[in-house]
């Protein structure tokens, strides 16, 4: 599932892979922008910033990317077998004289002037492994609706950028409070760790191979897709249910002895073997 750290590895791939370099293919295949043409052009930089990836190309231009739940960049050697999924679902090629980056399933993909950028990114909160990281300006952000479901309010990339289903529900377990507590009822001391604390868990796992929350080697994560399995620390069931605004559900877990606060009537709880996907 791409989070913030997720991105951040595929734009460190991407940058390494691309930049400082000529483009020698160039293939948008979304009809927007099927015509583009970005051979000849230097690669700047790829930049992450929060879940999106900015690929800063010479002239002016930046090629905006949002993975979501499916999407990949994938880095090849030139005459490397392409093993990212199926041709049709290829979305972007962007070639140089040794590497080749193709793009599967991305659900976002335009062209905007380098200018633009703020369009496409603007509307964001403080990246929390961006050099724009403020976690003062988080957590104002965070507690300016105090009666907000703490996990919807954590998913809302316009408080903080780069926390996903599986930070939500980890965090929420750290704090010890379930993630439909009103978040200006998150006990003072606790919701001031909160930046700080999100900010650890994404810089520990941007160079990860696998996610880990625990720092046990049995088991990398405390809650999420381990319905019904026991808890680490208490060997209460695991549990969980969706969330969300009703427009748009999420899949969230806790533990009902290690977190206090409201949760879901029994009927709505449910025991999942896993994670269910969902957009993000």
């Amino acid at each position: 599932m791409p989070e913030g750290d997720t991105v951040w590895q595929a734009a460190r791939r991407l940058h390494i892979a691309l930049a400082g370099k000529v483009l020698t293919r160039s293939d948008l295949r979304v009809p927007k922008y099927a015509t583009a043409d970005l051979i000849g052009r230097t690669v700047l930089d790829v930049t992450p910033r929060g879940k999106h990836l900015l690929a800063r190309i010479e002239g002016g231009v930046t090629l905006h990317s949002h993975l979501r739940m499916d999407g990949s960049w994938k880095v090849y050697a030139n005459g490397q077998r392409w093993s990212g999924g199926p041709t049709h679902q290829i979305r972007a090629i962007l070639g140089t004289a040794d590497r080749t980056a193709v793009g599967y399933r991305l659900p976002v993909l335009e062209l905007l002037r380098t200018t633009d950028e703020g369009r496409a990114v603007g509307h964001l909160g403080p990246d929390l492994l961006g050099p724009d990281w403020n976690p003062d300006k988080a957590l104002e952000n965070l507690l300016r609706d105090p009666a907000r479901p703490l996990g919807e309010a954590l998913l809302d990339q316009r408080n903080l950028a780069g926390i996903g289903n599986v930070y939500k529900s980890e965090l929420c377990f750290l704090l010890g409070v379930t993630p439909w507590l009103p978040i200006g009822d998150v006990p003072a001391d606790r919701a001031a760790q909160l930046p700080a604390l999100a900010k650890r868990l994404l810089e520990v796992n941007r160079d990860r191979p696998a996610r880990s929350t625990t720092g046990r080697r049995d088991q990398n994560l405390f809650v999420y897709g381990r319905t019904p399995r026991p808890c680490l620390r208490c060997r209460t069931p695991i549990r969980s249910a969706d969330q969300g605004d009703g427009a748009r559900e999420r899949p969230t877990y806790w533990c009902p002895t290690c977190q206090t606060g409201p949760t879901p009537s029994p009927g709505a709880a449910q025991h999942r073997t896993g994670p269910r996907r969902t957009t993000n």
